[in-house]
């Protein structure tokens, strides 16, 4: 998918029904066709792309124009011949949406790629209560331009993204062919291909801002790096080795359906076993959905569940697992079940907190997972290190999160906010090593044997989880916290994580017996983790070199977009909008907000963590305070009602906090 960066959040109904009428306006010009199934097409010019099940399909001059079910969204992709990318851009708009007023905020260039040139991204800022995410791309094969134009509604650019991603996957110029490393022999990774990984994490570090990173790489069931660079935290000399503990946020997943994977194994349930049989307590906010779960389910980001994180990282001082999956029964699903790609972290703490139970069922259900994971996990893993007692963490070998503040520079993040995923702890709330982590990617790599020659876990019952549930996109699937990416042709099997200050990765390539483990203790860390996998592949397999420059890009971009964001912000808050707010607001779901003010800064206290907090004007006249704290900055509550009201939004749920 492009790097396309969507900046805004969102319209008001009147804006997104004028943005809607615009468009199927020009539309009903054309010939629509409804694809009911996924259909390769072409743009104007023979770009070659994937159009998905269940959209419309339309050509209107040299505009193709994708839909979605539900109306409200689009994605253009606009051939036409022009000098420049911004020519190239104003043509495109004229031919979607001429009438479009949403200002330019950024733009940003991207490496030359998969037989594009001259890549350049286009953010355009919108105002939150739009609910709408804007952006353009262009990018140039030979003399004609194609002309990604991303109109999305936030709710249905998150319900779709795997539709979305489908799109991009094989947007290709015409007659191109992506490189392919399928059935090519691995090379052995001596010192001098590892030199290449290691410089290549250095500089992505020194590019981005990270201050440290450790990395592990096994070969043919040998370790043969897991060693770090930089600090654990800045203004201190010690480095992170081998042994130094991160979080590793959402691998905990694919750890926690080992747990299931050991519990079917031993018979205790099956993987079509329904959840409430095993679990009573279990409970959706829909009864007909509730009953159609089987243990396969929790985990496999198909049931319909949407993303719904606010609700636990904002209120979770007097949280346990079971207020957790309480909080389940008040969630519905957005689409149907198993018709799309949609990842939830509520659901996946269900799931270890279910095998706890099943294992331990005298225990309460966090220390039944607990116990669970360290003796069906941990132990006979020998992963000594791994654990989900913060405490232990903390006081050893361990690494500080750091985020940029609001000016960019790089700082230590407060960990206030990362103690919030310990109540759904399943779902990715271990702290581990690289070594530690090394010793569960051998295992998977030997189809469940140990170093010493022992089954630990059937091979069947272990691959079940790396089985497709769901595809995201066209080069990927998802299956029981892991994902299978073949996008170069070579399988990796991989999941990734992210709390604030950290961002990891493991994957393994299952048939050429090498697997890497990639933790660092930094926003944007999430850039090394992910090209990591692109920069192993070429180390590997003596790839066309494209990592160093994506890095390189996303690391300016990324610099770039917070830059721009600055300029909007106006720090500290206008005072004159700060004493318009109440004193203290509340909401159901997420909790209290007291509003502070000292020395001319505003300060919102959650109670469970605290921020200062800046003002913007939005385009439509709006007033956002934005949080700007390291590591939870972007919380954004747009006031209304004089004050009285605030509220906050992820992609598809709104929260209105009400003042007193």
């Amino acid at each position: 998918m492009p790097h396309i960066h969507v900046g805004g959040r969102a319209r008001t109904i009147a804006c997104l029904l004028v943005v809607t009428s615009c468009t199927r306006a020009a539309e009903n010009s054309a010939t629509s066709e409804h694809l009911t199934a996924d259909a390769p097409k072409q743009t104007t010019a023979g770009a070659t792309f994937i159009a998905p099940a269940g959209w419309s399909f339309s050509v209107r001059g040299p505009a193709t124009i994708l839909a979605p079910p539900e109306g409200d969204s689009h994605i253009a992709l606009v051939d036409v011949r022009a000098p420049t990318a911004d020519s190239a851009v104003a043509l495109a708009w004229a031919a979607y949406m001429p009438s479009h007023t949403w200002p330019l905020r950024v733009v940003t260039p991207q490496p030359d790629q998969d037989g594009w040139s001259d890549r350049r991204n286009y953010s355009y800022q919108t105002s939150p209560n739009e609910k709408r995410g804007v952006a353009l791309q262009a990018q140039r094969a030979g003399d004609v331009w194609t002309v990604v134009v991303y109109d999305m509604s936030d709710a249905t650019g998150e319900k779709r993204l795997a539709a979305v991603q489908l799109i991009f996957d094989r947007l290709l110029p015409k007659g191109y062919t992506r490189e392919s490393f399928a059935g090519k022999k691995a090379a052995t990774l001596d010192a001098g291909r590892l030199a290449r990984l290691s410089a290549f994490t250095q500089q992505a570090m020194r590019e981005l801002g990270v201050p440290g990173v450790a990395v592990g790489i096994v070969q043919d069931g040998k370790v043969v790096f897991a060693d770090g660079f930089g600090v654990r935290e800045l203004g201190k000399p010690a480095k992170p080795d081998g042994n130094t503990l991160f979080m590793i946020a959402s691998n905990t997943k694919a750890l926690t359906t080992l747990m299931l994977a050991k519990l079917v194994d031993a018979h205790r349930f099956g993987w079509e076993t329904q959840v409430t049989s095993l679990l009573p307590s279990f409970k959706l906010g829909d009864s007909a959905i509730t009953r159609q779960v089987l243990v396969r389910h929790l985990i496999c980001a198909c049931t319909g569940l949407p993303r719904q994180d606010l609700e636990w990282l904002f209120e979770f001082k007097n949280a346990t697992p079971e207020s957790a999956l309480r909080s389940l029964g008040t969630m519905r699903p957005t689409s149907k079940f198993g018709e799309m790609f949609q990842y939830s972290n509520p659901m996946a703490a269900a799931a270890g907190y279910t095998g706890g139970h099943v294992a331990f069922p005298t225990l309460e259900l966090g220390a039944a997972y607990d116990t669970a994971m360290q003796t069906l996990v941990f132990g006979p893993l020998g992963m000594t290190s791994t654990t989900f007692n913060y405490s232990r963490a903390l006081a050893g070998n361990h690494a500080s999160p750091h985020a940029p503040d609001v000016d960019s520079k790089t700082s230590v993040a407060a960990m206030d906010i990362n103690y919030s995923v310990i109540p759904v702890r399943p779902a990715g709330a271990a702290w581990s090593s690289v070594r530690d982590m090394l010793k569960y990617v051998s295992m998977e790599l030997a189809e469940g044997k140990l170093p010493d020659g022992t089954q630990y876990i059937g091979r069947e019952t272990l691959l079940t989880r790396r089985a497709p549930n769901v595809p995201i996109g066209k080069e990927a699937t998802y299956g029981m916290g892991l994902m299978v990416d073949t996008k170069y042709g070579a399988p990796v099997v991989h999941h990734g994580g992210d709390m604030v200050g950290f961002h990891s990765d493991m994957m393994w390539l299952p048939e050429q017996q090498v697997g890497a483990v990639v933790l660092t203790n930094g926003n944007p860390g999430w850039v090394i983790r992910d090209v990591f996998q692109r920069k192993l592949l070429e180390v590997l397999f003596d790839g066309r070199a494209e990592a160093d420059a994506d890095v390189a890009a996303q690391a300016k971009n990324w610099y770039t977009q917070l830059a721009a964001d600055r300029k909007l912000l106006t720090v500290p808050a206008d005072a004159a909008e700060s004493v318009k707010l109440a004193g203290h607001f509340h909401n159901d779901a997420l909790g209290d907000i007291d509003v502070r003010r000292a020395g001319g800064r505003t300060v919102f206290d959650f109670g469970e963590f605290r921020s200062d907090v800046a003002t913007r004007k939005n385009p439509d006249g709006s007033i956002s305070f934005v949080t700007i704290a390291p590591g939870i900055s972007g919380f954004e509550f747009v006031v209304s009602d004089a004050g009285k009201r605030l509220t906050v939004r992820d992609a598809q749920h709104e929260y209105v906090f009400i003042g007193s």
